[in-house]
């Protein structure tokens, strides 16, 4: 399989990747945190200031086409920020939420994140539906998942809480009612929820790879280990994998994550790595597999990628 999978040809920061099928379009769309690695300026603004990015593939995900950042969710005037989308079709709309900041700050810290729900027909016709109010003013990097018995759970993490997992219920992907805080035993962010093989599984990026858990209700989740913690040897993979997205098909399931690869590479002759490469970032792809009950990932492992609408 192509490694890197995708590398954004404007900016370089392709991140936080969501991989769906356009149904309209009858191809696969990547939409993504669109960092902007190459940009100067002061502090963490190149993090900020950022669109979603698109890509599309018409050969089942085994190649990418950069195709742009996606227009018409601007709720205010001025140069704003997305980051870390969640898509989730149901009902003949494509629902997004998505974390918003005002403005471009240059600092992490002193500004609001708040999740922003978005509705389409077709993934490029958005409408703004709300703001969420869920457990704190620090939220972002949505997920979403069906209940066993009827309705809606949202997994997110909030800054504001100990950088934990929090969930929020809904009825109608409307309105949403905070259930609490899910996972707790260490900070970590980008939460994704899948059905593989029989069980649910949670991924988070905890900063060191992605921390494993399970559960059978989507209530009680167990640890059940930590996964893409250790380096690959493909082009761009050499580092922890980061806020990763899962797409399951049947008997398989494929994990697009990122990297920085050049927060490995020799430090230059001041003994500082360049700052474009240490913020420049890939989409790498693996699969994903159930060993004794235990969920693996070898990243090294060749395979054929061939999604399916």
């Amino acid at each position: 399989m192509k490694a890197p999978l995708f590398r954004d040809p404007i900016h370089d920061g392709a991140a936080d990747p969501v991989v769906i099928w356009n149904r309209e379009a009858q191809e696969w769309w990547m939409i993504y945190t669109n960092r902007r690695a190459t940009a100067e300026g002061e502090g963490f603004a190149w993090v900020h200031g950022t669109d979603l990015g698109i890509a599309s593939s018409r050969d089942g995900g085994r190649s990418w086409l950069y195709r742009g950042t996606l227009p018409g969710l601007e709720i205010e005037w001025g140069r704003n920020t997305f980051w870390a989308p969640e898509i989730y079709w149901h009902d003949g709309l494509y629902h997004m939420y998505v974390s918003y900041i005002q403005g471009v700050p240059t600092t992490w810290a002193g500004h609001k994140r708040d999740m922003m729900h978005y509705t389409s027909p077709n993934l490029l016709n958005w409408t703004f539906q709300s703001r969420l109010e869920l457990s704190s003013d620090r939220v972002i990097d949505a997920c979403i998942h069906e209940l066993p018995d009827g309705g809606f759970r949202m997994w997110y993490k909030d800054e504001a809480n100990q950088s934990h997992t929090y969930a929020a219920d809904s009825k109608d992907l409307y309105h949403w009612e905070v259930v609490g805080p899910v996972i707790t035993e260490r900070g970590h962010e980008g939460p994704n929820v899948f059905w593989f093989k029989g069980t649910y599984w949670m991924i988070v990026d905890e900063w060191r790879g992605q921390g494993v858990f399970r559960s059978n209700n989507l209530d009680a989740w167990e640890r059940n280990g930590l996964i893409l913690d250790q380096p690959g040897t493909r082009k761009d993979d050499g580092t922890i994998g980061l806020h990763a997205d899962v797409v399951v098909q049947g008997n398989h399931a494929y994990i697009f994550y990122f990297t920085h690869p050049g927060r490995n590479e020799t430090q230059n002759k001041d003994g500082m790595k360049s700052r474009y490469e240490s913020r420049r970032s890939s989409i790498q792809v693996a699969r994903l597999d159930v060993v004794d009950g235990i969920l693996i990932c070898d990243r090294d492992k060749p395979f054929e990628l061939k999604l399916v609408p």
